[in-house]
This record gives C-alpha cells, sequence and structure tokens, in this order.
C-alpha cells in the first residue's frame, strides 16, 4: 500500500507573501476582451433603436433577471413578480397590477439600483453597511443572528465556506481573519474608487475577485460583490441602464463559477485564468440580451397590433405576465390565479380573447386545455 501523502493545509491568496499585488498576462486576455468591447456596442447600437417604452421595458427585464438570478446562486428564491414589481415602482415603469411590497425583495433591488444607477458616486464602507441590512432587515441568517450593517467578528469562528453533511464538512475557503478587514478593506475601497489605469473591463472582474476573497460580512458577500462588479461596469460603460444580466449568466454556469472561485484564491497571484473565465462569461451575458431584446419587441408588437382592441383589466394583466415569459402553460386555472377571479371568469375572459383571435387553444381538452397568444400572420 502506498504511503499516504502529508496534509499540507492550503495557501489563499491573503496569505501569500505578495498579497495584494494582482496580476494578470494583458496579451492572453488583448483577444477576449476585444470581443466583449464588441458585443457592448452591437447591443449599445441595437437599443439606439428603441422608443423610450422599449428601453424602460428592457431595463426593467434584466434588472428583474439580475435581482432575481444574484439571489437563485445563494439558493435563495425570490417571488419574481414581486421583484418586477419593487423595480417597476423605483423606475416609475407602468406594469399594470403591481404585487404589494416585501421588504426582503426591495432590500436586493435598492442594492442593485444604487449600485447602477449611482455608480459614479464613491463606494464606502457605509454604503455598503447600507446595503448589507437592506439585504439581511431581520438581523437574521436563517435561524442565526448575525452582524448587521458592520464587518464580522468572527465571534463564531473564523469565516469559512463549507459544504457538506454536519461532522463530514468541506471546507472550499478561509477569509481573513476579522481583525484584519478594515486595513483590508481600506486598501480595496481606495484601489476601487481610483480610476483604473488599465481597461475598466477588467476592473470589474477583479472586484468581484478581491471583495468576495475579503468575504467582509457575516452574510450576504456573493451579492454584494457581485453587485460591486455591476457598479464597475456601469462604471466601465457610462452609464446606468442595463440591458443584461451578468448574475443571470452566472448562475446558468454556477458550478464553473464557485470551481473558478476557489481555484482561484488557491492559486498565485497571477489571476489571469479567472479574468478569461470572467470575459467569457460577461460575453455570454451581453450577447444573451438579444432574447432579452426580442421579447422586449415581441410585446410592444403585440400590443401595438391589439391597440384599438377594447380588453378588461384582467384580460391585460394576464397577457402580459404571457410577455414576459411567465413558466408554464396557460390554463384556465392559472388565469383565475393571476387575475384573482372564479374559473368561471376566467373562462369568459379567455372565451372573448379566443374569438378575437388574440389567445388560440393548445391540443389537448378538458381540464388541461392550454392557451397561448396567437402569432400574426
Amino acid at each position: 500500500m502506498p504511503p499516504r501523502k502529508p496534509f499540507r493545509p492550503r495557501t489563499y491568496l491573503w496569505q501569500r507573501p505578495d498579497w495584494p499585488q494582482w496580476r494578470w498576462d494583458a496579451d492572453a486576455l488583448a483577444m477576449p476582451l476585444a470581443e466583449v468591447h464588441r458585443a457592448q456596442g452591437h447591443l449599445a447600437g441595437r437599443m439606439a433603436g428603441l422608443g423610450l417604452a422599449q428601453h424602460d421595458q428592457a431595463t426593467l427585464n434584466a434588472l428583474t433577471q439580475e435581482v432575481v438570478t444574484t439571489s437563485a446562486i445563494e439558493g435563495e428564491a425570490l417571488d419574481l413578480q414581486a421583484v418586477r414589481s419593487s423595480i417597476a415602482r423605483r423606475l416609475g415603469v407602468d406594469i399594470g397590477a403591481l404585487a404589494p411590497p416585501d421588504r426582503h425583495v426591495d432590500g436586493v433591488v435598492d442594492m442593485v439600483l444604487d449600485a447602477t444607477q449611482h455608480h459614479a458616486q464613491p463606494l464606502t464602507p457605509e454604503r455598503l453597511f447600507g446595503w448589507h441590512a437592506a439585504l439581511l432587515p431581520t438581523g437574521y441568517s436563517g435561524h442565526v443572528r448575525i452582524q448587521v450593517g458592520a464587518w464580522r467578528n468572527d465571534a463564531a469562528g473564523p469565516m469559512q465556506v463549507v459544504s457538506g453533511p454536519m461532522g463530514r464538512e468541506r471546507v472550499h475557503y478561509e477569509a481573513p481573519p476579522a481583525d484584519r478587514l478594515a486595513q483590508e478593506t481600506r486598501a480595496f475601497l481606495d484601489w476601487f474608487n481610483t480610476p483604473p489605469a488599465g481597461d475598466a473591463i477588467l476592473h470589474a472582474g477583479l472586484a468581484h475577485l478581491w471583495l468576495v476573497t475579503l468575504h467582509p460580512f457575516d452574510d450576504g458577500n456573493g451579492r454584494i460583490s457581485r453587485a460591486v462588479c455591476d457598479m464597475a461596469l456601469a462604471r466601465a460603460e457610462g452609464s446606468g441602464q442595463r440591458f443584461y444580466s451578468l448574475s443571470a449568466q452566472i448562475q446558468r454556469e454556477r458550478k464553473r463559477y464557485y470551481e473558478q472561485l476557489e481555484a482561484t484564491q488557491t492559486g498565485s497571484m497571477d489571476i489571469t485564468p479567472w479574468l478569461a473565465w470572467f470575459l467569457a462569461c460577461l460575453l455570454r451575458a451581453v450577447q444573451g440580451a438579444d432574447a432579452l431584446l426580442a421579447g422586449v419587441l415581441v410585446k410592444a408588437n403585440f400590443w401595438q397590433r391589439w391597440a384599438g382592441t377594447p380588453l378588461n383589466e384582467r384580460q391585460t394583466l394576464v397577457l402580459n405576465r404571457v410577455l414576459d415569459g411567465m413558466e408554464g402553460k396557460l390554463t384556465n386555472a392559472k388565469w383565475a390565479a393571476i387575475a384573482k377571479c372564479s374559473p368561471d371568469t376566467a373562462l369568459r375572459d379567455i372565451n372573448a380573447l379566443l374569438a378575437l383571435g388574440v389567445l388560440r387553444r393548445l391540443e389537448g381538452g378538458g381540464r388541461s386545455t392550454a392557451y397561448e397568444i396567437a402569432v400574426a400572420n
């Protein structure tokens, strides 16, 4: 039997003697960086051809994706309609009936909007504390009381990222001790608030990595780090309008995201692989905005086609919900649930739209009968 290899504790980035002297191979990143800039230019050109209403809808859709998915990455499910309503209230976008306010949803929305719409303002400890308090309004993470609106104090032990059942946990990462946070965060914020010497998109990728490496809070570090990254991207683009969601793309690549973070945090100060992954993920996010934009145009064309047709509030509400990408098929029961009406009223609404040609019946019948929006010939 071969001898067992001796256990060697990991060395994390913040433990290295050259921390935080980041470096990367600019030549290796030149091509992917150029591709991101081309994709951003293409998207900006497409958005320039839209009217104000379509701009608002595209921004609403992208921000809704961002808020929902930045929480989903951490395993937290937010109600899509509550998020959409919260953003619409703050942007002044008319989406018809709004879901009731939810302070937890509103907190995530407030953080994302502050990061992107006020991107030119300095990032300070007080601003980060405000985001943290908004994310965790109850002062609890699950059933555990935590420090809110302040750096962590490690009272319960070192800050570790772990997985697995109790007693067999696997430690993926251990953050710098709490007594270093004042100095470490000051260095990060000084760097972040200084105009970048190189490409500002690389600045965004490093900002995310640096802050999540510090892990300065008891909870919410991933969401706050992604918000800071969005803030840096908004600065790079010189615009608070968002037409794509990086968090939505990270959620699609969640496993690879965590693998890349773990590998980077136990590697050297040469973060070329991390930045290469970040640029590739960002490129896919920007290119994916074409699908989001197509949905906005479909919705605009639909309402332009039926602008002269009198519809009741329930019909407008449900049709908008379908056009916004409602999950699952539209049935009589789902109509009644969305419109908060009886099944008989839902059926009358549906039959009226079938007669007009707004909806068409899908194959099947009985209680499982489903409907879809009719495509114009």
